[in-house]
């Protein structure tokens, strides 16, 4: 049986995604851009899960594009007309940002050796963002006259700000994990051998709160960075009144008034 393109591992309430093809450095191929979509919808319907981790196999995170594949693109004889161009964009890998920013469960990037071009954009997709020592990072675009197709232009910004975001953009320079925690597009920088640990740690510290409270709470932190502060404020009130109502709600104050810890049930 052939490698799956991603897999899913799930250890408790973690979720494991990794992208399963090493031999192309985990370039985004549409085997992986349908399984991820897939797995956002598994994960949505799925509320044992609290957090989710993507990580790449072998010695990259994610590779970007397919530079064989573009090779044969630009050198065919026969060119496809820029419609069918933008409905491959969009039918495509630009279902992946979509999926990933409706994804309900957080999710942690465990960045892995490279993380180039598409694969850049995809880390900042995630909600939080850990990095190995041997990790590069780079908006590469430009340096094969493209531009990115698959919403780095509007996450990127939003994680290191406009003027880095179009410096990196512009030069296509690459950048060590240890200048990516500077600029605020990684949380931390760990070891290679810890990589993982680490990640899982956030994630079971993620993961051991009531699930409700914790998929509102990224909706509502995601939601409020395009409205007025009274539309959040409405929208706070809104989910306040959601989750009270829930049993890990009254399990944990119960707990605390009774100083144990809780047992929650995602319901």
């Amino acid at each position: 049986m052939a490698a799956l393109p991603v897999t899913y591992e799930q250890e408790g309430g973690i979720v494991i995604l990794t992208l399963n093809e090493p031999e192309t450095r985990n370039a985004l191929s549409p085997e992986i851009n349908d399984m991820l979509v897939e797995y956002v919808a598994k994960i949505n319907k799925d509320y044992s899960v609290g957090c989710v981790i993507v990580t790449g196999a072998g010695e990259g995170f994610s590779s970007g594009g397919n530079v064989k594949r573009m090779q044969d693109r630009s050198t065919s004889a026969v060119q496809k007309p820029p419609v069918d161009v933008r409905r491959y964009y969009t039918e495509g890998i630009q279902r992946v940002p979509v999926a990933i920013y409706n994804l309900e469960a957080p999710i942690i990037a465990a960045v892995n050796g490279a993380a180039i071009g598409a694969g850049l954009d995809l880390a900042t997709m995630c909600d939080i963002r850990i990095a190995a020592r041997s990790a590069k990072f780079a908006e590469s675009f430009a340096r094969v006259g493209l531009v990115s197709g698959d919403g780095g232009a509007w996450f990127l910004p939003r994680a290191v700000g406009m003027s880095k975001a179009f410096e990196m953009t512009f030069t296509g320079d690459f950048l060590d994990g240890e200048e990516a925690a500077r600029i605020g597009l990684v949380s931390k920088v760990v070891d290679d051998t810890a990589l993982m640990d680490e990640a899982k740690a956030m994630a079971a510290r993620i993961a051991a709160h009531p699930v409700h409270a914790i998929r509102a709470s990224k909706k509502l932190v995601r939601d409020s960075q395009h409205v007025s502060l009274p539309v959040s404020l409405d929208m706070a009130s809104a989910y306040q009144a959601l989750v009270q109502t829930t049993y890990d709600h009254r399990e944990a104050i119960t707990a605390f008034a009774e100083k144990r810890k809780p047992k929650f049930e995602n319901r």
